[in-house]
Parts: C-alpha cells; sequence; structure tokens
C-alpha cells in the first residue's frame, strides 16, 4: 500500500503490437507490476497517436489499424520503484518511460494480497 507523501508515477508509451518474450509487452508489465506488488497500474489503449518514427496511428472506422499506442501507468516510491525499473527498462526496447514527482494525498488500503493474477 502507497501511503501519503511523496511519491513517482511511472508512465511507459509502447504500440499495442510491441512484444516482449513473444507476449504483448503491455501484459508483460502488467504482470511484472503485480509480482512486484505495486499497489496499482492501469494499461489504457489509445485511438490515435503517433511515436519517434512519426508515422501516425489511428483507428477508423472503415479501417483497421494496427498498433495503436497503449499508456501504462503505475505510482511507487523507494526501492520497490528501483526493483521495478531494473527490469522494466530493459523490457521497453521501443517507447518510452517517464518518471514524474508525485504527491499521494489519499491510498486506499489493500486488502489481502490475492494468490493469482486472475485472468491476466
Amino acid at each position: 500500500m502507497l501511503i501519503e507523501g511523496p511519491a513517482k508515477k511511472v508512465t511507459v508509451y509502447i504500440g499495442e503490437d510491441a512484444r516482449h518474450g513473444g507476449e504483448p509487452l503491455y501484459l508483460k508489465v502488467l504482470n511484472l507490476l503485480f509480482d512486484h506488488g505495486v499497489a496499482g497500474a492501469t494499461v489504457v489503449k489509445g485511438i490515435a497517436g503517433f511515436g519517434a518514427d512519426h508515422h501516425l496511428h489511428t483507428a477508423r472506422l472503415l479501417e483497421l489499424s494496427g498498433n495503436l499506442p497503449v499508456t501504462i501507468e503505475f505510482v511507487e516510491r523507494g526501492p520497490a520503484l528501483q526493483a521495478v525499473l531494473d527490469v522494466l527498462l530493459p523490457m521497453v526496447h521501443e517507447g518510452l518511460v517517464v518518471l514524474s514527482d508525485v504527491e499521494v494525498i489519499r491510498s486506499a488500503p489493500r486488502p489481502e494480497r490475492p494468490t493469482s493474477r486472475g485472468a491476466v
């Protein structure tokens, strides 16, 4: 559980087609965060965007578009954050990882930690 006070927000920007070890990268990152006991994480799929290659990816009604942007965000602090980053950074070959200062002002208490990832 995060406590009130300073922390870091990590945002990972990748394409939905990014893979690591044969699996979608966003899923590998989400599992990594779960396994490291991060309090929570969010994966969001965008409808349009472009990366360093300046190739525009969009979701259009009449056109199927691949590799839409995906954002993964989580908040952590201290040694737990460094332990996650040590594994995360080598996984993200094509993408952007950003670290921002944040202030945790409220955090819900976490119930007993689940023993499995469920459907992940």
